[in-house]
């Protein structure tokens, strides 16, 4: 569900928006006239955006790497990989 306020509620509101953000772990639009002009989101949820971002940035390039003939990864490095990025994700989760 989107989440969708009037740019005068984060002053107003803050506290009220902050535990939006928390408890439902998605981002808040808020609107200034009418248009969309912010969005607001805990810390957590953007450290964890943050790090599927990188994962999907480095999956992309380890792609088109192998794509354009550079060599590629062993199973168990890739393994290596995905459990550090799992790792990374999941204590972005705890702080």
């Amino acid at each position: 569900m989107m989440n969708i306020k009037p740019s005068a509620a984060i002053r107003k509101n803050y506290n009220e928006i902050s535990e939006l953000c928390k408890r439902s772990g998605e981002p808040v639009y808020l609107t200034k006239n009418g248009e969309g002009d912010l969005v607001v989101m805990d810390i957590e949820t953007f450290a964890r955006r943050e790090s599927m971002l990188r994962l999907r940035e480095n999956l992309v390039a380890a792609e088109e790497g192998r794509l354009n003939g550079k060599p590629g990864y062993s199973i168990d490095e890739v393994s290596a990989m995905m459990k550090a990025a799992v790792r990374e994700v999941l204590d972005g989760q705890r702080k």
